[in-house]
């Protein structure tokens, strides 16, 4: 009898993994689709896809990094930078697999500096990787000398090209997604992540080798960005000033930071990673069909951000 009391017992929302994020998501959707009929468009939906796709690679390993009690502000001065350097190797003629790796090699590079510097100076995650993030937005704009730089036909079938209907960015995006989660959830290298942002000296005194765990989790962030970068620049098939830098790189922070990840560590899902990063290109669209002014829209990254911020908090206050 108990058994068919609880297959019968209506499921309520607040059990629901991410319920409210979800509810306002679906919320939109309908907003938007009442509002335009160019939201439900098939090259509309395809367009949003693509967009959110760069923006999910980077959210996933923030999210991994968060997760730790890390923090890297320069993945997209580091999408910049990839970016810059990709294009002038292509439109020099290098090979497209050198140019690949060259780029992303030089991401890792980049996170395992950020990496260093947090774990053996003890400088805050934040300080360190914004610093890095304003040198990087320089290196790139010397890399392109200001200008735009166009790679025509290469990348292309990473950028436009379509597998069943659906654009090859996305199952990029999904694999990385994908990958992240389960590191997240089956390996020990996942959850000793959550054990550093936990606790830091807990963990390393229960046998976790932290320092060189958050050298291979900046690692991966920047590797990440790189493939963030080589994505944005198939997608755009040029490299110019302004793509990447600050602006992406707050977008997934918001959508981290939507999706539940603490700011304080040691909590955090690629679920609402996911829906975080839907939720800001929906809205981002919704404005554009709309004909609303771009700057709402960073005004809405902003806010969003910002109260997701207050709602993290306040959420890990009665926790404690």
């Amino acid at each position: 009898m108990s058994a068919v009391a609880t297959l019968t017992r209506p499921v309520r929302v607040g059990k629901i993994p991410h319920a409210g994020l979800l509810l306002v998501l679906v919320g939109i959707i309908v907003f938007a689709s009442v509002r335009t009929d160019s939201f439900l468009n098939t090259n509309n939906l395809l367009n949003v896809a693509r967009q959110v796709s760069v923006v999910a690679v980077i959210a996933a390993g923030l999210t991994l990094l968060m997760v730790a009690g890390g923090m890297d502000f320069s993945m997209g001065g580091n999408v910049a930078v990839t970016t810059a350097v990709a294009a002038q190797m292509l439109s020099h003629g290098y090979a497209t697999w050198l140019t690949l790796v060259t780029a992303i090699g030089l991401s890792i590079a980049v996170g395992l500096v950020n990496g260093a510097v947090v774990t053996f100076t003890n400088v805050a995650p934040f300080v360190a990787t914004l610093a890095t993030a304003t040198l990087l937005d320089g290196v790139a704009l010397l890399v392109i000398n200001g200008m735009s730089i166009s790679i025509d036909e290469h990348l292309s079938g990473l950028g436009s090209g379509t597998t069943f209907g659906l654009p090859n960015l996305v199952f990029v995006a999904a694999a990385v997604l994908a990958v992240v989660a389960f590191v997240m959830r089956y390996t020990s290298f996942g959850r000793d992540a959550f054990a550093i942002g936990g606790n830091e000296d807990v963990a390393r005194l229960s046998g976790i080798t932290v320092s060189r765990d958050k050298l291979v989790l900046y690692g991966l962030a920047g590797a990440l960005s790189g493939l963030a970068g080589i994505m944005l620049l198939s997608r755009l098939a040029a490299s110019s000033p302004g793509t990447g830098g600050l602006q992406l790189q707050l977008t997934a922070v918001a959508a981290v930071v939507i999706g539940g990840t603490s700011l304080a560590g040691g909590k955090g899902t690629i679920g609402g990673t996911i829906l975080g990063v839907l939720l800001l290109g929906v809205v981002a669209n919704v404005l554009n069909l709309l004909q609303i002014s771009s700057y709402y829209q960073q005004i809405s990254v902003g806010a969003v951000l910002l109260i997701a911020a207050i709602a993290n908090l306040l959420q890990s206050s009665r926790k404690r």
